[in-house]
């Protein structure tokens, strides 16, 4: 590694606010469709909750615990702020708006900051064929989990592994077209885009491994990396920003995502997801973060089985690498999986929620292997229930997990944990 000094390539970060031109070119406002600063342009979400938990400490807290909270192997209960988000909703004319959120997460690591603002265009859809488009600092159209300005989890506190991932890691500056059509009884929806800010999504994956959690990325936010073994440390910072940009001016290479949805005419919904970020895996920036190739195929099923029960499951497979090619394979190579399967379905005014995890990571670098492999299952109980403008939810959550690297620390490197959290959600 001690050549690594003099190839190193200085990055630096982009601001936020370059893709939002992207979608500047729309006809004058009229006066009566702009709404700024009206009662209806904002929202406030928040929750509190109680959390019992056993296990290791969190990642958040410099461990490798796989959970929003930790404990040092006692049961360990107390209240605690979750998320509260402030979601602004201009309107500048009828068919062009914006959403800027912002959010504080509590927890293990209190933090205020920006998660969302982009620009959003719909105009009036004619006949079979609809456009819509936006751009920003936005959530990519991954998880089947999430609903709201604010991206909160629907049916339940926690998300899945694969969409806990994505509110941490997979977070670009993003100009994004979608196309929706009718055929016959077939509706389809085409959606795809070109990014920047997301060079460096695949390190957290690749040296804490997998995560469930409902954190996201804010913006000129780090993330904490949990303890770096061998030489690692001698080239990597112990954090990771995902919002990062390494390239600037012409070399820059814009990463893109694409969708494809497909609702026949039954009550079933089929979406397939394509994300490549392109970065370099030799750029690093004085910092010491590096870019990290980064692409996944994810598939996703929505499936209405009657009775109000739902069905839905998302599996996703991708490949992420970092650094110079040494006796022709890259420092870090690591193939990621993971997959779920969710059923819900209503009893009375309750809605419980049943959700089964799997997840695993194999690196084959040539200066990380298998010591940093990562896998897991998780198995998830939620019941929730609404009150006009309260929700109340109780969840158990109960994660497996083997990860090599926990023994640098002095744990087995298998680890259970086991979580139960009551939440009451409000909504103004």
């Amino acid at each position: 590694m001690g050549s690594v000094a003099r190839r190193l390539r200085v990055g630096s970060a982009i601001p936020l606010g370059c893709a939002l031109a992207a979608l500047c070119a729309t006809p004058a406002c009229a006066q009566s469709d702009l709404k700024l600063f009206t009662p209806e342009a904002f929202e406030i979400i928040g929750d509190v909750r109680l959390v019992a938990v056993d296990g290791e400490k969190s990642w958040l807290d410099g461990g490798f615990g796989k959970l929003r909270s930790g404990s040092d192997g006692d049961l360990r209960v107390r209240p605690q702020l979750g998320n509260a988000s402030l979601v602004w909703k201009p309107q500048f004319t009828w068919s062009l708006g914006a959403i800027v959120v912002g959010s504080l997460q509590g927890g293990e690591r209190t933090e205020a900051g920006l998660s969302q603002a982009y620009l959003a265009y719909r105009p009036m859809r004619g006949g079979k064929l609809g456009f819509s488009a936006r751009a920003g600092l936005l959530f990519p159209p991954v998880s089947l989990e999430h609903e709201g300005a604010d991206w909160h989890v629907k049916d339940s506190i926690t998300p899945s592994a694969i969409n806990s991932w994505i509110g941490e890691e997979v977070r670009p500056v993003a100009a994004e077209a979608a196309l929706a059509a009718s055929l016959g009884e077939h509706k389809l929806r085409a959606t795809t885009a070109l990014f920047a800010a997301n060079d460096t999504s695949g390190t957290l994956l690749t040296f804490r491994g997998w995560a469930l959690h409902d954190r996201t990325a804010l913006a000129f936010h780090r993330q904490p990396l949990p303890p770096l073994g061998g030489d690692v440390a001698d080239y990597q910072a112990p954090f990771t920003h995902p919002l990062l940009d390494l390239h600037s001016g012409f070399a820059h290479r814009p990463g893109y995502y694409a969708r494809l949805v497909w609702q026949p005419p039954i009550p079933v919904r089929i979406e397939l997801f394509r994300y490549d970020n392109r970065a370099n895996p030799e750029d690093v920036n004085a910092d010491l973060e590096w870019g990290w190739h980064t692409r996944f195929n994810q598939v996703g099923l929505v499936a209405e089985l009657g009775s109000g029960t739902e069905l839905k499951a998302q599996a996703l497979e991708g490949r992420t690498r970092m650094g110079f090619a040494d006796g022709g394979r890259r420092w870090i190579d690591n193939r990621f999986r993971s997959a779920f399967a969710l059923l819900t379905r209503p009893f009375g005014t309750v809605r419980l929620t049943g959700r089964v995890d799997a997840f695993g990571t194999h690196n084959r670098g040539s200066d990380i292997g298998d010591e940093y492999d990562d896998s897991g299952w998780s198995a998830m109980l939620a019941a929730k229930r609404d009150w006009r403008r309260f929700t109340g939810l109780v969840e158990l959550l109960h994660v497996s997990s083997r990860n090599e690297q926990r023994a640098e620390i002095g744990l087995r490197p298998r680890q259970r944990q086991t979580q139960l959290q009551a939440e009451v959600r409000m909504h103004w």
